[in-house]
């Protein structure tokens, strides 16, 4: 047995040990646990400060979460565009594909924890229809790996679904999405690394929510995995109580960027059953952006989205950097909340095209473009 799957088999995940090492009232505890049970390694145990960090908040059973029973269990609308077992397709040229129901870490958050946990809801037995569906539809060339954590299945398990997938000639692209590098980097070995290796292009999307987050252990796992030519990304979920300062997401991102893990998503926290007290406010995600946005570098600032309920997929948000927009003229505020003025032209072609209907070049005579900084105070200065 590795390490890694040692430290998954001596997690908290009873009800005597919400208990005893967090002092949970049993009736809570039981109810808790019957709702979404815990499972807590021994390392992500370890990172916890004090009571109601915002460690202790990402995996310590809450009874906040037996409050909120009004919200939807698959509030993406998962199921409903699951057209085989273990396969989400939602979008035109990608497919979600689950393949495993564990995880090294029970997120309280957890948009799929109707599922998460349970052998039953994504089960192995789905794996042959998943492989059939993608091989028929070629229009998918993007496949994402998920769960559960794909990341749980053993070396042996997980390249026998890369060689599956990989044998698709339509398939460009693999993804995993694995909370691993964060909650129990121990699992990214030398012997990992080297089976990826032969799979490329490999990507990895993580799920760092914190600053304390990034430890030594963490830093070289995500180093592992990008010097065995995998890119890392990040998907942090905004949530109350954990990383709803600009601060704290700044020195994240930073943070990020030094073990070579690019920020890719800051997500709005899905409306998910057990995950009210979680949520903050829209204004508390731009506020994040506007403070991230000049002031530091533009590797260090992710597509802030929501992942739309009913299955609409992630739609972007941003700053109001639009002060004012006609036929002439864009007036634009910078980060400074400076104004500026950008005179608008109208193309004389098909946008993105130098050709014509005949396919030959066309010439056409453009001014040089105009930008003139212009004195209009009229918005309040952003506190950094």
């Amino acid at each position: 047995m590795e390490l890694w799957q040692q430290m998954v088999r001596d997690s908290v995940h009873t009800v005597d040990e919400l208990v005893e090492k967090f002092n949970i009232d049993r009736k809570v505890a039981e109810d808790l646990d019957e709702f979404f049970q815990a499972r807590i390694n021994p390392y992500y145990l370890s990172l916890i400060r004090s009571p109601g960090d915002p460690i202790w908040r990402q995996c310590v059973p809450d009874k906040a979460e037996l409050e909120d029973f009004d919200a939807e269990e698959d509030p993406l609308m998962e199921d409903a565009m699951s057209p085989v077992p273990n396969i989400t397709h939602r979008y035109p040229d990608r497919a979600l594909f689950l393949v495993t129901s564990q995880c090294g870490l029970y997120c309280r958050f957890c948009t799929r924890k109707r599922k998460v946990g349970d052998y039953e809801k994504i089960s192995m037995k789905g794996l042959e229809s998943a492989f059939k569906y993608l091989e028929a539809h070629t229009e998918i060339r993007d496949v994402i790996m998920s769960g559960g954590d794909p990341l749980m299945l053993t070396d042996t398990m997980l390249e026998k679904i890369l060689q599956r997938i990989r044998s698709i000639p339509h398939i460009e692209i693999i993804r995993l999405g694995s909370k691993m590098p964060c909650v129990l980097p121990h699992r990214i070995t030398p012997q990992l690394c080297n089976m990826l290796k032969k799979y490329h292009p490999i990507y990895l999307n993580t799920h760092f929510n914190h600053p304390w987050e990034i430890t030594p252990e963490s830093s070289k796992a995500c180093e592992m995995l990008a010097d065995a030519g995998v890119p890392v990304g990040n998907q942090m979920v905004l949530m109350k109580g954990v990383n709803d300062d600009p601060a704290v997401v700044k020195e994240l991102m930073q943070k990020l960027l030094r073990i070579r893990v690019r920020p890719y998503y800051m997500y709005m926290a899905d409306e998910t059953k057990g995950a009210n007290h979680f949520r903050t406010s829209i204004e508390t995600g731009l506020n994040i952006i506007e403070n991230l946005r000049g002031h530091t570098s533009g590797l260090a600032i992710p597509h802030f989205v929501i992942d739309a309920p009913g299955g609409g997929g992630k739609i972007p948000l941003l700053p109001n950097y639009v002060v004012h927009h006609d036929e002439d003229k864009i007036i634009l505020r910078n980060y400074q909340n400076k104004i500026f003025s950008y005179k608008n032209y109208n193309d004389k072609l098909n946008p993105g095209s130098k050709f014509g209907k005949n396919g030959k070049s066309q010439k056409t005579k453009v001014k040089e473009l105009e930008f003139t900084r212009i004195e209009m105070p009229v918005l309040e200065e952003v506190e950094n």
